[in-house]
């Protein structure tokens, strides 16, 4: 799997936000072979601005104070060469390294985030190198595909340790930004969203962290919004028999009003600790223009009328086919597991899904308020 660094790659307006950053930088860089060090952030298409320049003495040394826009992750460069730096208010770092191998032999003190930053950047970095070499030799010969393949999968493995022990110990810092470039955001969105919220406490004044949020609420959104159940599209109307197994009930008979179609069964555990919220809901909300339409994935009509009553799940509008899984509305919906929900509003469209409990209250209370 092939991964970019996208560390500070965001489209960033050039606005302030927050309070200005005064940085004091020092340090020294042996064998450099150029005297200036910029202070620099990337932003989209690998586009550079600068924001000062600090000049070396002939012994590579340096020391310098700083004033920048706002507090958020630089970029210390010397000609190819970056050290990434987390740069906060009255932030005092020291820099030491080889200017001919700045990327590999780089000591950074008074700043814990950026030293993990980067510690982390060079094992992304190896990672990425052995990718390109596989892909290559693959190319090369594509008899070896296999055992290339084998090897990878286990590079992958160990890579994938590395960024999970990254993440652990960098629970609280705003290093954890870095650990976003390695994070497939298709397969693992979870814990992506995960390390954003953790980014957004440990670091919120930083603009490229408020990016990368606002970025991944976008693709977020798109995503729900591709979905055949997508939150704003109408919900796929159904009919099906009542208990009385005589009375077809559709879901468009309900327009008008806030449903919940509540997918469950008799047999299934979590479904039934449940119903106490829902039925708790329900008479909360039932004159003010809420019902429930419950879709139960029972096979056995008497275990399925035993748990409405039992339940006390006064609400009229309870419908099956007794297909359990094979039910055509639960296929219709895409159920997986039970309970699930979806809410819609009084013109069709989704709300939300699987909402249940506190959460459900609060959007109901949102919508009735």
């Amino acid at each position: 799997m092939k991964y970019k660094l996208l560390f500070i790659s965001l489209a960033i307006t050039q606005i302030s936000i927050g309070q200005t950053a005064s940085v004091k930088l020092s340090g020294s860089i042996f064998g450099a072979p150029s005297d200036t060090l910029f202070v620099s952030q990337m932003y989209d298409n690998n586009r550079i601005k600068d924001f000062d320049t600090i000049i070396m003495d002939k012994e590579g040394k340096f020391n310098t104070e700083l004033t920048l826009p706002r507090e958020d992750y630089y970029l210390l460069r010397l000609e190819n060469a970056n050290v990434h730096i987390v740069c906060r208010n009255q932030s005092d770092i020291k820099i030491y390294g080889d200017g001919k191998r700045l990327n590999e032999f780089c000591n950074i003190l008074n700043s814990d985030e950026s030293a993990s930053m980067n510690t982390f950047v060079k094992e992304i970095e190896k990672f990425q190198l052995k990718n390109d070499s596989a892909i290559a030799a693959v190319k090369k010969d594509p008899s070896q595909s296999e055992s290339i393949n084998q090897y990878m999968q286990k590079e992958y493995y160990s890579f994938q340790n590395k960024l999970k022990v990254f993440v652990g110990s960098n629970a609280n810092s705003a290093a954890l930004v870095i650990a976003l470039s390695a994070i497939n955001l298709e397969q693992d969105p979870k814990t992506y969203a995960s390390i954003i919220q953790k980014l957004l406490k440990s670091f919120p004044g930083s603009l490229t962290v408020q990016r990368y949020a606002e970025n991944f609420e976008r693709i977020m959104a798109e995503k729900e919004k591709n979905k055949p159940l997508g939150i704003g599209k109408i919900a796929p109307d159904f009919e099906e028999l009542m208990v009385d197994r005589k009375t077809m009930l559709k879901l468009s008979d309900l327009r008008g009003k806030v449903v919940l179609i509540d997918f469950w069964a008799s047999w299934c555990g979590p479904c039934r600790r449940e119903n106490p919220n829902v039925v708790k809901t329900y008479n909360q909300y039932k004159d003010k223009g809420f019902t429930i339409m419950s879709v139960s994935l029972d096979k056995d009509l008497a275990k399925w009328k035993a748990a409405i009553a039992a339940d006390q799940l006064s609400w009229p509008n309870h419908v099956s086919d007794l297909g359990g899984w094979q039910s055509k509305v639960s296929r219709l919906y895409q159920v997986g597991s039970v309970p699930y929900t979806v809410l819609i509003d009084a013109e069709g469209k989704i709300i939300q899904t699987n909402l249940r409990g506190s959460a459900l209250e609060s959007e109901l209370e949102k919508i009735f308020k």
